[in-house]
């Protein structure tokens, strides 16, 4: 059996230009040993498995060759790799200083790659100083470290520092295309795209996933065959989730979140994945952002159509609620309803199951049959709001219906309820917004107040006595004490009414008591107009400012009307020194 070499070790770069996304300093490091322009202390630093030893290696090789070596000449007797993670004692530090002194044997220079340098103790850093700062003309330093932050500043400014940047996402995947191409693997885009992304910036782990991925699928390596190996969600899952969501299911939404908690996966992963798909989606809405869109090809041309479907504002409002959920999600004691909730919200942003803050009021027939009201023949005027209640329609006359000429007039029209007005837009009314009752009782009070103009001839208008009035004016007040409005019945009492024809006149000292009672108008005028059976009555409600001195709300006002009845009260709050 022919022994294993992984993908990590068999590839890996021999020379510079092999080197995997480090251009920057593999060309500086070029430049530096054509020109004899090389320091002595180098320090590589940078994420795990992005070519630091491997360039360090690299770079040993290259300042001992002349030309004249073989091609498998590795000059090991020059080259020392210490692990400084296991020799970070001031001893083994001691033991490296005392070798720096022999000259090399072969080449030029030796080199002593230090590994994990940040690894360390305090006083091997100190022991290690007065080498570093002056070595011998033969020696050369290289330090590799993956947290520069814990090495002491007088090391690091003894070295000249290089920055190892994470490997993109598509140098990976090309990387990967290579060696799947030498070891005869037909391998997907989107396949490759996915363990790049997995790797997360390091070569190295990019090569052992492929590895992995390559023993479970053997030489045809798909999508499916990767996030199946890996355990991440597909692309599709996340597609599916949001056409789901743009079409508002929010049944079939839950049994796909159900299923993919079936097949092992995280609810914060998935709200994660959500978000971050989310986000691609918006970059592919402009041709500016489509670049910072990192994936496979075929997987791009999926993104470009779904986000066409939606909209910018869906989508910046879907990511809040997403990323409001991932930060929740840890702290949540039931985390699989936080996940749900979450997505029971985001497939109802777009959902327009009514028409909020709708200009105009339509009311339906529906309305009146379930108010038991008798349909009666009404012609309606609209001659001067056509244009604001129906811009397409170009007729100035609305007529309304539903029985023919003929019964008219043999048929008299049921006054079992009182005919409900057509709306035409008026005025806007305020009301308290400080709940939701309040809310409601807002739009119901802007529905009514709004101005009606009604032409009808057939119901009664039969004559009355203001003493009729007024005794069916304190009934409809006990009445209201009877089933506990009081505050109403004392808006009623608070002003008597005068009649002018059939106008009710009533005088309140401010807007909130007139607003109060036209909200409850309907019955009152309901139960008068009936029992008058006079359908011309009407409510004319005025705001009389100076009404409001008859009322003492304060203790001043109060004291000044107990004065005006009886001045010697002021007398006697002298006398004994009292307070109001």
């Amino acid at each position: 059996m022919e022994h294993f070499v992984v993908s990590a070790r068999k590839y890996r770069p021999e020379t510079f230009k092999d080197v995997v996304g480090q251009q920057a300093i593999t060309n500086t490091l070029l430049n530096a040993i054509e020109n004899n322009h090389l320091a002595q202390a180098l320090l590589f630093t940078g994420p795990r498995g992005v070519g630091k030893t491997t360039c360090a290696r690299i770079l040993a090789k290259m300042i001992n060759s002349d030309g004249n070596e073989t091609e498998d000449e590795d000059f090991a007797f020059n080259i020392f790799e210490l692990d400084a993670a296991s020799n970070n004692s001031v001893d083994d530090i001691r033991n490296l200083t005392d070798q720096v002194r022999i000259p090399p044997q072969v080449g030029k220079y030796k080199v002593y790659i230090i590994d994990e340098v940040h690894m360390l103790s305090q006083a091997a850093f100190n022991a290690f100083l007065k080498t570093l700062e002056e070595p011998p003309k033969h020696c050369i330093f290289i330090l590799a470290t993956t947290e520069k932050h814990k090495i002491i500043p007088t090391i690091l400014s003894r070295c000249q520092i290089f920055d190892f940047k994470r490997i993109t996402v598509k140098d990976a995947k090309e990387y990967l295309k290579y060696i799947a191409k030498e070891q005869g693997i037909n391998a997907e885009d989107d396949a490759l795209h996915i363990i790049a992304q997995k790797a997360d910036g390091a070569m190295r782990d990019a090569l052992s996933i492929f590895d992995r991925v390559v023993s479970f699928s053997g030489k045809e390596l798909t999508r499916q065959a990767v996030t199946e190996n890996l355990n991440v969600l597909d692309y599709e899952t996340y597609f599916t989730s949001t056409d789901l969501i743009l079409e508002n299911k929010i049944p079939e939404l839950l049994v796909q979140f159900n299923t993919t908690l079936s097949k092992g996966f995280d609810g914060h992963h998935y709200i994660a994945g959500l978000a971050s798909h989310f986000r691609d989606l918006l970059v592919c809405q402009n041709e500016k952002t489509i670049e910072l869109l990192e994936v496979g090809d075929d997987t791009k041309v999926k993104y470009l159509e779904q986000s066409k479907k939606a909209s910018h504002t869906f989508l910046i409002k879907g990511i809040e609620f997403a990323n409001d959920c991932d930060l929740k999600y840890k702290g949540s004691k039931n985390q699989r309803l936080l996940v749900e909730l979450c997505l029971m919200q985001l497939a109802s942003i777009t959902f327009d199951g009514e028409k909020k803050n709708s200009k105009y009021y339509i009311i339906p027939p529906s309305y009146f049959k379930a108010k038991g009201i008798t349909p009666i023949p009404v012609s309606i005027d609209t001659k001067q709001k056509t244009e604001e209640i129906n811009t397409t329609s170009k007729e100035k006359n609305v007529e309304l219906s539903t029985s023919s000429s003929e019964e008219k007039t043999k048929q008299k029209p049921s006054f079992a309820k009182e005919p409900q007005p057509v709306i035409d837009l008026k005025k806007d009314q305020r009301t308290s917004g400080l709940s939701l009752k309040s809310i409601r009782a807002k739009k119901e009070h802007q529905i009514r107040q709004m101005e009606v103009v009604i032409d009808v001839d057939d119901l009664p208008t039969e004559e009355f006595t203001e003493e009729q009035f007024y005794e069916l004016w304190n009934d409809y007040i006990n009445k209201l004490h009877k089933k506990g409005e009081k505050i109403m019945a004392s808006i009623l009492e608070m002003d008597k009414p005068k009649l002018k024809g059939t106008d009710i006149l009533l005088s309140y000292p401010n807007e909130t008591l007139k607003i109060e009672l036209e909200r409850a108008q309907y019955p009152l005028m309901e139960f008068l107009k009936k029992s008058l059976q006079n359908f011309d009555l009407k409510l004319v409600i005025t705001v009389n400012e100076e009404i409001t001195k008859k009322f003492a709300f304060t203790a001043q006002d109060k004291y000044e009307k107990l004065k005006e009845k009886n001045p010697n009260i002021d007398l006697l709050r002298r006398t004994f020194g009292l307070d109001i």
